[in-house]
């Protein structure tokens, strides 16, 4: 298998690609000063290799709280009973295959895990808690925090 090496083009491309992925090649081409090939090679390239995971749309919960409701947010976290590699395991492949799950993250110190779930009301995350947490024996702790307002939310990753 061949290595992987970024330069400092592959780092102007992934930067802009974080801002907005919907420019064309020839847009982006420009934005970064390379050719529209060199481009579009070098895209397909960061693709192939697993760099460039997938591209999504960014949809502002405000504007579809006028449509849909405002729907819930919350930041939780579980602490399990048992912390050996198969509980953390299988407990973590249970909770990412949920789609009500939004992020998963294992931690230390404190919980052993941290969520961010998305729910349409309150009788939705019961249910969730119930799927999730309640069926689950070796769920010792569970701490939810409902977000009023998201003041920022940015998935970007710090590039050198």
């Amino acid at each position: 298998m061949e290595e992987l090496s970024i330069d400092a083009i592959d780092l102007r491309l992934l930067q802009a690609l974080q801002e907005d992925a919907s420019r064309t090649n020839q847009q982006l081409a420009a934005l970064v000063h390379v050719s529209p090939p060199t481009c579009l090679r070098r895209v397909q390239r960061l693709r192939q290799a697993g760099v460039i995971e997938r591209e999504v749309a960014l949809l502002s919960p405000d504007r579809l709280a006028a449509l849909l409701g405002h729907g819930l947010q919350a930041v939780v976290e579980v602490s399990l009973d048992r912390q050996d590699a198969d509980s953390l395991s299988a407990f973590e492949a249970r909770v990412i295959a949920d789609p009500a799950v939004q992020q998963c993250y294992r931690v230390s110190p404190g919980p052993d895990f941290v969520l961010i779930v998305g729910a349409r009301d309150m009788p939705d995350y019961l249910a969730l808690a119930q799927r999730l947490f309640t069926a689950d024996a070796n769920v010792r702790n569970v701490k939810s925090f409902f977000s009023l307002k998201r003041a920022k939310f940015q998935p970007r990753l710090p590039l050198a």
